[in-house]
């Protein structure tokens, strides 16, 4: 090594580096991972939600939000919890008002509706008016298809607690999950059936974290996710006894990525057709009718009718010889895609 000191060259001997040996990092814990999901499913319901905002803005000029739905359980009042009963404001009553002036009760307005000259009954014996007709009782609907209350999950309370490895990274074209540990360490036993009971939320950032933490843990899963099967089905089953569409456009998509995850866990879910497939028969007709026109939206999935049969065909593909007469037990208008 050579070097000029005011203009007389020195000579010195320094320990030669080898340059193909490169320094190891220091072990240390797990960095989190940044998921790659961009354009995702759980992307593609927050999408949808800020296009219904600007379209009901546009006609109404209200703009949609998730929280106003009374089937959706209702937030918390605070961090902490609700507040106790007795720190809460107490309604005062409307149907009396004490006078402090004259010391008595008064009956407000409200309670009271003032008769006008012929609306009162009093000395009538007879009337000339026509008879009133006696209501039609019309025939009671079964409300097969009518929205049920949404149950709180599971997830929500883990998130809340912070008892889950996950987070969302925030950036200009979109929302990602921030995964504190690494998927493949993960115990499937206890989180996965945690994450399914969240996909039924519509709220965020419930809804997308339960939602992409499901595909991205059925995405590196592989044969970890077969011995959890059972555990999943009841989360799976209340999300569909929502009868919401969206919820189960959602958890149809959920289940099309599960039976493909892994080899064998098609068969693994035959047994519970029984729990999974009634809601199926019920909407699997509700497909949309257009004539020639042409579905702008068909590239996002939310055709109910066309969703059920792709995932029912899933279904019979990988679930081994006894799929299709299963499947055919429970749905009767289902036609084998294989033996036909």
């Amino acid at each position: 090594y050579q070097r000029r000191v005011h203009g007389i060259q020195m000579t010195e001997n320094l320990p030669a580096v080898e340059p193909t040996q490169q320094q190891q990092p220091a072990p240390g814990p797990p960095q989190p991972a940044l998921a790659n999901n961009k354009y995702s499913a759980a992307n593609d319901l927050m999408f949808e939600d800020c296009l219904k905002s600007i379209l009901l803005k546009s006609k109404t000029g209200k703009s949609y939000s998730s929280y106003k739905n009374k089937f959706c359980p209702k937030a918390k009042q605070s961090a902490f919890g609700d507040f106790p009963p007795e720190y809460l404001p107490q309604k005062q009553p409307t149907g009396f008002s004490q006078s402090p002036a004259m010391g008595m009760s008064t009956m407000s307005a409200t309670m009271h509706k003032t008769l006008k000259k012929g609306e009162g009954i009093g000395g009538k014996v007879a009337t000339l008016l026509p008879k009133k007709e006696a209501p039609k009782i019309d025939a009671p609907k079964a409300g097969a298809v009518n929205r049920r209350v949404i149950p709180v999950s599971e997830f929500r309370k883990f998130y809340d607690r912070g008892d889950l490895p996950i987070g969302v990274s925030h950036s200009g074209s979109g929302c990602t999950i921030y995964w504190k540990a690494k998927i493949p360490d993960l115990d499937y036993h206890h989180y996965l059936p945690k994450f399914f009971d969240g996909i039924r939320e519509k709220q965020d950032p419930y809804r997308f974290l339960a939602i992409q933490g499901v595909f991205d843990m059925l995405e590196q899963g592989g044969a970890k996710v077969i011995p959890v099967i059972p555990q999943l089905i009841i989360p799976i089953k209340t999300a569909l006894n929502t009868r919401d569409p969206e919820i189960i456009v959602i958890t149809l998509k959920i289940l099309q990525k599960l039976v493909t995850c892994a080899n064998y866990v098609g068969e693994a879910l035959v047994p519970y057709y029984r729990q999974i497939l009634p809601i199926f028969n019920i909407y699997k007709l509700q497909d949309k009718n257009i004539g020639d026109k042409i579905d702008y939206g068909q590239r996002k999935k939310l055709n109910l009718g066309e969703l059920i049969q792709e995932t029912l065909e899933l279904f019979e593909q990988t679930g081994g010889d006894d799929a299709f007469i299963n499947i055919k037990y429970m749905i009767p208008t289902y036609e084998s895609c294989i033996l036909n």
